[in-house]
């Protein structure tokens, strides 16, 4: 089978190589699934960089989500062969990944590889995110990097709960797209002070933040919280830790805690996991929450979606199939 591996962590257009290896047998309680789709998400990179929070055994594959076939089924029968699934996994751009038969998802019938490809990570964590936030109808969140896949799932999952919803962004032309999606305030930070504008369109400042960015915009996003405010941190797109002013933090009874998808799903019973699993779904079904796809690549043209991924500017989602 085809496999996109490193061995070596360092930046993905130096380390990754296509290479040929044999398909693998699944042990008692896996399946075996030929991979379809997957799509290309920040923290893939951060993970062949040596810079995710789990580190690779080398050499690894890359991409953590992906849709595919049930092409051998576990002991037990628990999913038919045939069968189409969503599934998470260390190292998704290869043909073929086995995964425990008990963690993979049920395709929705007429979802397209395209969209089941990245129906779990981003739209789980959004709402994962806005379930643990404690937000109501009526509250402010600020999400940075507002024009991400992820934000723009916030965005629209937010808005449906009555949730108003600003936005950091860097390019100009965005922000009628955000805005268009049902954002309510759009900053451009390249042109405007956050803070600023932030207290002088909500009066007080935002509830929460759901930072991806870390670094400088961090810091400036946790000067926008109201008094007793809360930033949620789950990612570190600027690759620099967030600056924390200990007076603000003090004095304005501020909090910072940190959100890992994972760790979230892990703390639900098997009901709650499944509730969340099909709101989610449905969302995505009913089409009354949409995510964008930029391009297709077949899996060995690995080199040019990346290429296409790093593209500034880009509003939609890169797919390996």
């Amino acid at each position: 089978m085809k496999q996109v591996i490193f061995h070596e962590t360092g930046l993905p257009e130096n380390v990754l190589k296509l290479e040929e290896s044999a398909i693998p047998e699944p042990k008692a309680h896996e399946l075996r699934i030929k991979v379809s789709a997957r799509n290309i998400n920040p923290s893939d990179i951060m993970f062949i960089q040596g810079m995710y929070g789990i580190t690779p055994k080398l050499p690894s594959s890359a991409g953590f989500e992906a849709v595919g076939i049930v092409d051998k089924s576990d002991e037990s029968g628990t999913v038919p062969e045939g069968s189409k699934v969503i599934f998470t996994a260390i190292g998704t751009w290869k043909e073929y990944v086995c995964v425990a038969a008990n963690t993979v998802i049920p395709v929705p019938e007429q979802m397209p590889d395209e969209i089941a490809c990245q129906a779990f990570i981003n739209p789980m964590t959004a709402f994962g995110m806005l379930e643990s936030s404690g937000l109501k109808k009526g509250d402010w969140v600020l999400v940075t990097a507002g024009a991400s896949a992820y934000g723009k799932l916030v965005i629209q999952m937010a808005k449906s709960k009555g949730i108003k919803i600003a936005c950091t962004v860097r390019r100009e032309e965005q922000k009628e797209l955000l805005t268009n999606l049902g954002a309510d305030l759009v900053v451009n930070t390249e042109k405007e002070k956050l803070q600023k504008v932030i207290m002088e369109k909500t009066g007080e400042g935002v509830a929460v933040v759901f930072d991806a960015v870390g670094g400088m915009m961090g810091a400036r996003a946790l000067a926008s919280l109201k008094s007793g405010g809360k930033l949620m941190a789950f990612g570190a797109l600027s690759l620099e830790n967030m600056p924390v002013n200990s007076g603000l933090m003090i004095f304005n009874n501020l909090k910072i805690e940190g959100f890992w998808l994972t760790t979230w799903i892990e703390s639900l019973s098997n009901d709650e996991r499944r509730k969340a699993f099909k709101i989610v779904l449905g969302h995505l079904m009913q089409q009354d929450v949409k995510v964008d796809i930029e391009a297709t690549f077949p899996l060995d043209s690995f080199k040019e979606a990346l290429e296409a991924y790093q593209k500034p500017g880009r509003n939609g989602k890169i797919i390996l199939k």
